[in-house]
């Protein structure tokens, strides 16, 4: 198992049926108006002579404009209350590490990466002790698996041209 060094705020839990339900209203969360009015307009080709990453700064602006709309109404999003917080120091495409010794190895868990792709945002994950500071990521939704991949890679891009850069 290999790790990329990275910091990302974690805040965890040992696993409840409570927390699959806030794990799957976060998905629900991911597929909001916005995000599947642009799924269906991209399977019909409406989006075919639009530029990819255009498209995805409009999509961010307006979930932005939705989030400034729910505080001006006072609406907050609930989440349920973590026991842990610690911090993430390594990544990598199964497993994760953290600073602190938290972990119950065989142990199963809940907790929320705060991942800094963009748009910034709270990534959902099940996973299981390895040992007292590595997980092996059971779970995560496809597009915040995809993000958190994505992540890895900028990471390890990151690390080579900064090395590059000492070595020159």
């Amino acid at each position: 198992m290999r790790f990329v060094d990275a910091v990302v705020d974690f805040e965890f839990d040992e696993y409840k049926d409570e927390f699959k339900r806030e794990y799957d209203k976060f998905s629900a969360e991911s597929d909001d108006p916005i995000g599947q009015y642009i799924k269906l307009a991209k399977a019909r080709g409406e989006t075919k002579d639009t530029d990819p990453l255009l498209l995805e700064l409009l999509v961010a602006l307006h979930r932005k404009v939705d989030e400034l709309t729910a505080i001006v109404k006072n609406e907050k999003k609930e989440l349920i209350s973590l026991m842990y917080k610690t911090q993430i120091i390594g990544v990598g495409f199964d497993y994760f590490k953290i600073k602190d010794n938290l972990f119950k190895k065989g142990t199963k868990y809940y907790g929320r990466m705060h991942l800094p792709v963009f748009p910034k945002r709270e990534v959902p994950v099940i996973f299981e002790g390895f040992s007292e500071n590595i997980a092996k990521i059971i779970s995560m939704h496809e597009r915040d698996e995809k993000d958190y991949n994505a992540f890895i890679t900028a990471r390890e891009r990151a690390i080579i041209r900064e090395m590059k850069s000492k070595n020159e």
